[in-house]
């Protein structure tokens, strides 16, 4: 099988794990990963994450110029923004996951480290996430807070929208974005209760050792 056949392939299978787990729901979410030629897969616009074609997955140059199968998503600035200033992207994932929406809505978020220390997952994977503002759907200027950051960090979230992860590959976006989900859910959960985090001490043991910031 071809890079190519086997990426189309994995595209669609993580992204039906993802519907049908219900973190994305509708025709909502992307994902896209980029081949050892530079170019681009992508998901569709307007199809659902639980009902993708492999052979009607996207195709882009490594400018993002669409070469074949059906139209991109409209989010394509958001994908191109982390493969253009994090170099070792080999994947991105963008979810409307609901715990992390919920979290970009609560108004104490730190806006520069959405997620507090609750696991050490979280860091490990994700570092500190940061909560850009809100954006029309497919407005190029959400790729522009995303270069923003000059390729500091490897995961956001959209206010009042959902999270974007990048990661080296396409297994690792995924588990990553799993992660992010999971600790905003945990944070909504233990949110006003007597919850045990990290202490700073074992955030910079973590971060150190994982190379986060």
């Amino acid at each position: 099988m071809s890079e190519e056949s086997r990426l189309r392939e994995e595209i669609a299978l993580f992204a039906k794990s993802l519907f049908d787990r219900g973190l994305t729901p509708g025709s909502s979410g992307n994902i896209s990963a980029r081949m050892s030629d530079g170019t681009v897969l992508v998901t569709p616009t307007g199809s659902s994450m639980g009902f993708l074609d492999p052979a009607r997955i996207s195709h882009l140059s490594a400018d993002m110029v669409h070469l074949g199968g059906d139209l991109p998503t409209k989010e394509i600035p958001l994908h191109s923004a982390f493969y253009d200033t994090r170099k070792p992207t080999g994947a991105v994932v963008h979810l409307h996951s609901t715990h992390s929406v919920a979290l970009s809505m609560l108004t104490d978020t730190d806006p520069d480290d959405v997620l507090p220390p609750l696991t050490p997952y979280s860091i490990m994977k994700l570092g500190k996430v940061k909560l850009l503002p809100f954006f029309l759907p497919g407005d190029p200027a959400m790729g522009d807070a995303v270069r923003g950051l000059a390729g500091q960090r490897s995961a956001v979230l959209l206010a009042n929208h959902g999270p974007v992860v990048a990661a080296k590959d396409l297994s690792a976006a995924v588990f990553a974005m799993e992660e992010l989900e999971e600790t905003a859910k945990l944070a909504i959960l233990t949110r006003g209760l007597p919850a045990r985090g990290l202490v700073q001490s074992q955030i910079d043991a973590l971060v150190a050792r994982f190379d986060k910031t």
